[in-house]
């Protein structure tokens, strides 16, 4: 089986309501990119990126250094493809743009290795599908405290039994009384977990993660700059709050510094921004050796897969840049819970009736 053609299409997809959190402060939209790699035994694979700035650079590294490289290629060959695409593109950067072209395709080789094979993404990776605990993720810095609020409680008249708020604001004490009121409202029973999308100093950090402590608070996300490991080993030290992060991390490598110097907890690699399927259970496998349980961020539709497939998962984020009214079959939520679809691949499948009006390139 040979790789005949590689088809990518760009589409603007609207939020129903303006996001925020301390990097963007107005999310109004987000571009999803479908990447479909066709064979000469007529199977195909889908793979998929989201991205808040517009997706044309994603777009135009995959048409123009990947797609060229992954032409009458064995597509079976996961590994050694990654490996080349990953090389191919490596003067171009190491992370960002390169990483979410090289994570599409990767994405998309899975789902046509599990269609090629009639097992589902989970099963491929030595899984079975089970329930993933979830919660409910709001992107909402900048919400009033009673919209704050009131989310929260929305989330859990919907079904989710954990909810994770944001904070991160210039004046750290505001948050503070931010998650107090949130903590009120939900009772002391719902696990409430906090991200501040890198914003601020290791000093404020502290700070803001031993006044939270009274609040119950389950984790404390990306408290500071990614590439400061050795901060976020003291922000460890400092404070009783478990520390979330990884979704900023781009390899396998920069996740073992983290792991090597105990900076964290709950390692969060996300599928798309590590570089696909294949990175993130060597990642998985890391945190396994250091006794930590892998959490998610975003792409829960596929997530769900690389959950069930090791010993000692965390929770599965439900991530706000939902693409639900786009699939033709959501994953419902269960008992506070999300499964994989038990059918070859990762089982997700666009209605790309819906999404016509919405392409953009």
């Amino acid at each position: 089986m040979k790789i005949t053609g590689i088809e990518t299409v760009q589409y603007r997809i609207p939020l129903p309501k303006t996001l925020s959190d301390s990097t963007y402060t107005s999310i109004s939209s987000f571009d999803l990119l479908l990447v479909s790699l066709h064979t000469d035994a007529g199977i195909s694979g889908l793979g998929y990126t989201k991205s808040i700035a517009d997706a044309a650079a994603i777009k135009a590294m995959i048409d123009r250094v990947l797609a060229p490289l992954l032409l009458h290629q064995d597509p079976l060959a996961i590994d050694s493809l990654w490996s080349q695409m990953y090389w191919r593109a490596h003067s171009l950067g190491r992370s960002g743009v390169t990483t979410l072209a090289r994570a599409a395709c990767d994405l998309a080789l899975w789902d046509l290795k599990g269609k090629q094979t009639g097992l589902s993404l989970c099963r491929l990776l030595g899984g079975e599908p089970k329930p993933i605990m979830t919660y409910a993720g709001g992107i909402d810095l900048y919400f009033s405290t009673e919209e704050l609020v009131e989310e929260m409680q929305q989330f859990l008249a919907r079904g989710f039994r954990a909810v994770k708020m944001k904070v991160g604001r210039s004046d750290w004490r505001e948050d503070i009384r931010r998650v107090a009121a949130v903590r009120k409202a939900i009772g002391d029973d719902v696990p409430l977990l906090t991200d501040a999308n890198l914003q601020w100093s290791v000093a404020h950090a502290i700070q803001a993660g031993k006044a939270m402590e009274e609040y119950g608070v389950y984790w404390l996300e990306e408290p500071t700059h990614p590439d400061d490991v050795a901060g976020h080993r003291l922000i460890a030290d400092a404070i009783r709050i478990p520390l979330a992060l990884g979704e900023s991390l781009y390899s396998k490598w920069e996740f073992q510094r983290y792991l090597e110097a105990r900076a964290v907890h709950f390692p969060e690699p996300d599928v798309i921004h590590i570089g696909g399927v294949t990175e993130w259970m060597k990642v998985a496998t890391l945190a396994q050796a250091y006794n930590r349980p892998v959490t998610s961020h975003g792409y829960d539709e596929i997530h769900v897969h690389l959950l069930a497939a090791v010993p000692s998962p965390s929770f599965v984020e439900y991530h706000l840049f939902r693409i639900d009214d786009y699939l033709c079959e959501p994953l419902p939520l269960v008992e506070g819970c999300l499964q994989a679809p038990d059918r070859p691949g990762h089982g997700v499948v666009f209605d790309l009736e819906k999404l016509k009006p919405l392409r953009i390139a």
